[in-house]
């Protein structure tokens, strides 16, 4: 599961998710792309999952980049707790994803077996998604 290494603070505030995608916007690496087209908090766990589908249709040909990385500490108080008496711990680590973002990236296959691999993947995740290619692809 994708998560910091380390931290400079254990628990951060939520933050505004407004507005689109600055940076990760274009396909930098490889040749099929999957675009995020909403904004949410995506966990490691869903991007994990997204990439054992993308990498299973693949049969492991071909090169599979991340885009995207859980550096955000979502923090979460236990049930049944009364108001107030601080923050909760850390549950889990998440990824703030724009519209616009780039999450994955494959190459080194076919466009059939792509645009599938892509698919099962975006299942997995839960934002829509819009599948993308290089400008300058030829078959």
């Amino acid at each position: 599961m994708l998560q910091p290494k380390r931290t400079k603070y254990r628990k951060v505030q939520k933050g505004k998710m407004k507005g689109n995608s600055m940076r990760g916007a274009e396909i930098a690496f490889g040749t099929f792309a999957l675009k995020s087209m909403e904004t949410v908090w995506m966990t490691g766990r869903q991007i994990e999952a997204a990439r054992v589908a993308l990498n299973r249709h693949m049969k492991r040909e071909g090169q599979v980049w991340i885009r995207i990385f859980p550096d955000k500490p979502i923090t979460k108080k236990p049930a049944e707790v009364r108001m107030g008496k601080g923050k909760g711990n850390p549950e889990y680590w998440a990824a703030i994803v724009k519209p616009g973002r780039i999450l994955f990236e494959i190459d080194g296959v076919s466009l059939a077996i792509a645009k599938e691999a892509m698919r099962l993947a975006a299942q997995k995740l839960p934002v829509k998604t819009k599948f993308m290619v290089r400008a300058d692809y030829s078959e």
